[in-house]
């Protein structure tokens, strides 16, 4: 008994040398490819840059390899953690990411860079809330969902309180400003609640009423006005408002159908600007060409659909905390990916959002892996939830096994003795 209780009790899984088994190999590998990938295009598009500033042209590209180390420590602590701990706390995080949200506005808190003020400094590194946010906001939502499903789809207030809770975090985030990240937030969590099973009406309602408030917000404030109108025609003032824009335009059209090579780039050259941030689908784009953005897009397309198919697999295993997680991450990844591509083609306005797994950045990439190894802890929580012959043939486990057949043998031997 009391060793029982110890287990349940205890935050963090004991060592177990089943991990292999227990991991998804499809997502696993797809993000070791994407990082890897990521930091062969970070020191490609940052070592013009970097020899500049620093006089070390691999600077972003060690400081991007250090990040991917601390990122495979947080896949693997997400991965011990039960998510029954995730569940009971979700709505503590999020408010705790709220009130973050709010102390970043406070005048002299805040760090503020390139006039948006997204950033605690804390001397050594800088930490930006709202990455963390939406992971909260996809761990609040799956709980939620799970404790109020039939109050969801039954009851119009059971769908307004998380949607109360959505608006005020992503006005704070319009305040910073980071209209990208409250529109990825905004999108991630009214999905899930679309999943959720909440009535239609009511969805189609307030998904027109926030579309009515997020264009008056963009058309009232000159700064998001200005980004409206050099994405509609950035080539009306091609060395000002719609400079980055044709930059990226130019070095995407460059590729051709196989690109100019691994570091063959023109643009990185001090022609477009955050080259190994925002806008690395670009360079990668002109080194790789239409084959390689092919091959990108299709890895990021079987991530979510791996994504989606464990949380289908947990939600018929009567699991849905771990489904609705699974969901809210191959959202959240899928659509910050197609809005980075789309700002980067000139297909959407520039949102300042970084490409999952690829671009220079960690805040992004720690939050971004800590949410893959929540869907690896959801997978393995799904292989272990049968029973102890089922998990004994599964795992190879012998000892187990030879019990299960010893079971077996004494039924054959009572049926014969009687």
């Amino acid at each position: 008994m009391t060793s029982q209780a110890t287990r349940k009790t205890s935050l963090i899984d004991r060592p177990s040398f089943d991990f292999v088994l227990d991991l998804d190999r499809v997502i696993l590998l797809i993000y070791i490819t994407l990082v890897l990938l990521g930091l062969v295009m970070v020191a490609s598009a940052s070592i013009g840059i970097a020899d500049q500033q620093i006089q070390d042209p691999f600077y972003y590209a060690k400081r991007q390899f250090l990040r991917i180390l601390m990122s495979l420590m947080l896949i693997w602590i997400a991965w011990r953690i039960p998510l029954q701990f995730w569940n009971k706390n979700g709505m503590a995080l999020m408010l705790g990411s709220i009130l973050l949200l709010g102390v970043v506005l406070i005048p002299g808190v805040g760090h503020t860079v390139n006039g948006s003020t997204r950033w605690l400094n804390f001397g050594l590194f800088t930490f930006q809330i709202s990455e963390v946010s939406k992971l909260f906001l996809i761990i609040y939502l799956s709980g939620y969902l799970t404790r109020r499903a039939e109050e969801v789809k039954t009851n119009t207030m059971g769908f307004l309180k998380p949607m109360f809770i959505m608006a005020f975090a992503s006005a704070l985030l319009i305040l910073e400003p980071d209209f990208g990240a409250a529109t990825v937030l905004l999108l991630t969590g009214l999905s899930l609640m679309f999943l959720g099973g909440v009535r239609f009406g009511q969805f189609i309602l307030f998904v027109s009423g926030t579309l009515i408030i997020m264009v008056m917000l963009a058309v009232s404030s000159p700064y998001r006005m200005a980004r409206i109108t050099s994405f509609l025609d950035p080539w009306a003032d091609p060395f000002n408002s719609g400079f980055q824009l044709t930059q990226s335009l130019i070095a995407i059209g460059s590729g051709g159908w196989f690109g100019s090579g691994l570091g063959g780039s023109i643009q990185k050259l001090f022609y477009l600007p955050e080259a190994h941030t925002d806008f690395l689908f670009a360079i990668y784009a002109e080194e790789f060409g239409l084959f390689g953005t092919v091959i990108l897009i299709s890895l990021y397309a079987i991530f979510a659909l791996r994504c989606f198919a464990i949380g289908k697999m947990t939600l018929l295993g009567q699991q849905a905390f771990g489904a609705y997680l699974c969901y809210g991450v191959g959202l959240l990844i899928t659509l910050q990916a197609i809005i980075n591509i789309g700002v980067n083609m000139g297909a959407l306005p520039t949102k300042g959002l970084t490409l999952p797994f690829i671009s220079y950045g960690g805040n992004s990439i720690l939050s971004m892996s800590f949410a893959v190894g929540l869907v690896l802890r959801a997978y393995k929580e799904f292989k272990q939830a049968g029973s102890p012959e089922s998990n004994a043939a599964r795992k190879g486990n012998k000892t187990i096994r030879d019990k299960a057949r010893k079971k077996v043998g004494h039924g054959k031997n009572k049926r014969v003795t009687a």
